[in-house]
């Protein structure tokens, strides 16, 4: 099923499949996803889940919160698979919208929540 919410000012396309919906109906929580763009030596997408909610959020409903954060590293370039979260801070650009993804696209197999997004 297909969204369409509005954050940091922009348009996104949310597209949940099938499994992703009967999940999210199963929760008695709401889960809250969040978007990472991090810039290092490359750029890397990420999608959290179940993380504390920063910044602005869009919800779809009562059950799913949605937010985006362009990350770099304190300690420069690194090419780590994870970083601690107190080594990373908001890209300093103060405009994040530059940056959001035009869709999001969220799973759930095998036990485990999956999520991509692109431009």
């Amino acid at each position: 099923m297909d969204h369409q919410v509005h954050l940091l000012g922009r348009e996104l396309k949310v597209t949940l499949t099938d499994a992703a919906q009967r999940a999210l109906a199963a929760r008695a929580t709401p889960l809250h996803v969040e978007m990472e763009l991090y810039f290092s030596c490359l750029i890397r997408k990420r999608v959290h889940f179940n993380v504390p909610q920063r910044g602005e959020v869009a919800w779809i409903g009562q059950d799913l919160s949605l937010a985006f954060r362009p990350v770099m590293s304190r300690g420069g370039c690194s090419m780590a698979d994870t970083e601690p979260d107190d080594m990373l801070v908001d890209l300093p650009t103060g405009e994040p919208q530059r940056f959001l993804p035009h869709w999001l696209r969220l799973d759930y197999r095998h036990g485990q929540w999956q999520g991509e997004f692109g431009y």
